[in-house]
């Protein structure tokens, strides 16, 4: 998708080379003459960027970044400032506002585009970021098993899930639910550095869910390592009562109480060992296949996918 770009300037010499520009690299844009105008738009229909020009009149650049980031609608549009002056207190009053970039007129087009390409880069990539254990989402799972796929190497894709988690939040709340997930993507890392390296990558698709990405040869260490640390550990977020006895009572819409085992971690993996993974929907397809089987088994446990 064509990203927007809203160019904020009271001079229409500068909007039209801007405006040209940023055309010319592949973007949409949109122009607004004024701070009141600029208020508006970004409220109406938000950019993914704002390019904000400091000297305006009636309402200047500054007031203008300020309200936004007061504003929830617009509190999250990156936003680069655009200005004549040159001075360092001038710098760092629009960036402790809360500006993304800062660039100096008369500006160097080619320096503007790159400084817009990699604002952008960043706020897609940190939209992405789970923002309770700060691993990577969706997008950048999908782009990593993309790569992969398509270098011709080796490698596997691990589907873990946590056992029994939704009794778990009932019995103890979603704080301490949220505990259990920080902590395990913390294993999942952990494991990842020590048996895969650079070449590892790990995601949290969502909720209890994540999706690890490494070489072939690391895939069976990996699992043996989060197996250990995970079931090390996961007692801790136990009250003493029920780490001792082994499982905790919750009670459902009825009435009726049911007893759930300790949270425990099922992880499915699928190779290009035996058989290739011709995208990456067949790659997560396969995992999460092999997901499900783990899940048969009682406790914390792994199986790989040896057909071929």
């Amino acid at each position: 998708m064509t990203e927007r770009i809203l160019v904020v300037d009271d001079d229409p010499d500068i909007l039209q080379f801007v405006q040209m520009n940023l055309k010319l690299d592949g973007f949409k844009v949109d122009l607004a003459r004024g701070g009141r105008e600029a208020l508006e738009k970004a409220a109406e229909c938000p950019p993914d960027l704002m390019l904000l020009d400091v000297m305006m009149p009636e309402i200047d650049g500054l007031t203008v970044l300020r309200r936004m980031r007061s504003d929830q609608v617009t509190a999250n549009i990156p936003v680069i400032v655009l200005t004549a002056r040159s001075l360092a207190e001038d710098r760092v009053k629009g960036l402790d506002l809360g500006a993304d970039d800062y660039i100096t007129k008369p500006f160097d087009c080619e320096e503007l585009l790159a400084r817009v390409r990699t604002v952008l880069r960043r706020s897609r990539q940190m939209r992405d970021l789970s923002p309770l254990t700060g691993l990577p989402g969706n997008f950048q799972i999908t782009s990593e098993l993309e790569q992969r796929v398509q270098s011709g190497r080796h490698f596997a894709v691990v589907h873990a899930d946590l056992d029994n988690f939704k009794s778990y939040n009932d019995h103890y709340g979603f704080l301490r639910g949220d505990g259990v997930i920080k902590f395990t993507a913390k294993v999942l890392t952990d494991a990842a550095v020590k048996t895969g390296g650079r070449d590892a990558f790990v995601g949290h698709v969502g909720g209890d869910d994540f999706v690890a990405v490494l070489g072939i040869e690391s895939a069976e260490p990996f699992c043996e390592e989060v197996a250990v640390r995970f079931d090390d550990r996961i007692l801790d977020f136990y009250d003493t009562a029920d780490a001792l006895q082994g499982y905790i009572e919750v009670t459902d819409r009825r009435g009726e109480r049911h007893a759930f085992p300790v949270c425990s971690l099922s992880m499915g993996v699928a190779t290009t060992e035996k058989k290739g993974l011709a995208s990456e929907w067949e790659a997560s397809s396969v995992a999460s296949e092999m997901k499900e089987v783990a899940k048969r088994v009682q406790g914390t446990n792994y199986q790989i996918d040896r057909r071929t």
